[in-house]
């Protein structure tokens, strides 16, 4: 008798910073998966205010508020192609089912990703709802021809609905949980007092 497959969730994230958003889709995430695997990338159509390790800091962070044993930090599989962090990951687990997670917003993007094709038939997707994204079906038709396979996130409901946005230009500290905060404080990241690095 042979033994099902491992399921295994991809979430890469830019996490400037890891916000209460991230957690509470880890959260599920943890619930729904043997595994769920992160890493912080760079994404290239964001200036991004802390540098890759800090922002990898704070995503630990959050890891380890949730304190749930099959989240797991892997910045190994970071790459700026998502077919390549699949192959990466596929590589190091063979016998494992991939579901790679994305939030709403990308949908429109995934067939234009490089070699989707390729990437699509490797993965399932499962698809985060984000507030203010309203997604229709033309956005699937796309994904449909590259014979894709996807879920809708059933947590949408339970995500807050913010963003590291409202972090970085509004200082809303609801956004973050008090251990990153501190962080923040400690690295003077983002915002903060312009007069405390003034020099005499």
């Amino acid at each position: 008798m042979h033994s099902s497959p491992s399921q295994i969730a991809l979430f890469g994230t830019s996490a400037d910073p890891p916000s209460v958003g991230h957690r509470s889709i880890l959260q599920g995430l943890s619930q729904h998966y043997d595994r769920c695997l992160v890493w912080v990338a760079n994404n290239p159509f964001k200036q991004h205010q802390a540098t890759l390790a800090q922002r990898e800091a704070m995503m630990e962070l959050v890891i380890r508020d949730i304190n749930a044993p099959n989240i797991e930090l892997h910045p190994e599989l970071a790459h700026s192609r998502s077919l390549i962090t699949v192959q990466r990951a596929r590589s190091r687990w063979p016998d494992a089912s991939f579901t790679l997670v994305v939030g709403a917003d990308l949908v429109p993007q995934l067939p234009t990703w490089y070699q989707s094709a390729q990437l699509l038939q490797q993965v399932t997707l499962l698809i985060v709802p984000r507030h203010g994204v309203s997604l229709q079906p033309q956005h699937f038709e796309p994904l449909q021809a590259l014979a894709a396979r996807w879920a809708i996130a059933p947590m949408g409901e339970e995500i807050p609905p913010v963003s590291s946005t409202d972090y970085r230009t509004k200082g809303e500290h609801s956004v973050i949980i008090p251990t990153v905060a501190e962080y923040i404080h400690r690295e003077r990241l983002y915002a903060w007092d312009p007069v405390s690095h003034s020099t005499p």
